[in-house]
């Protein structure tokens, strides 16, 4: 299971962002649709949505080619998601989006 490890950059840079540009292709558009039934609309509106927290922060294992990211946020209906991202050239790249786990809802709903 990947560990990961607050910064407060990634929250401060979320805040300040008036709009979101993702980077999707074909791979990652679908797999957690495929894997966990959550679209990727589903996963932009957890940032969309404002409702963000980046409680995860940046994965430090295991060790990967590029910084990863973890946050917890909701879509639109209010379904819980667990996000894994990257951010490319200031575009956000969903590299995995599934529900939240039993943990992370409670540690989502006492941090909010």
């Amino acid at each position: 299971m990947a560990q990961f490890e607050f910064v407060a950059w990634l929250v401060k840079w979320i805040l300040e962002q008036e709009n979101f540009d993702f980077d999707w292709d074909h791979g990652n558009s679908t797999k957690s649709l495929q894997k966990h039934k959550i679209s990727s609309e589903n996963a932009e509106q957890a940032f969309v949505n404002r409702d963000l927290l980046v409680p995860l922060g940046i994965q430090v294992a295991p060790v990967t080619n590029e910084p990863r990211f973890g946050a917890l946020g909701t879509d639109f209906s209010g379904k819980k998601i667990s996000l894994c991202f990257t951010v490319r050239e200031g575009r956000i790249r969903i590299i995995s989006a599934r529900p939240m786990s039993k943990v992370e809802r409670k540690n989502y709903e006492q941090i909010r």
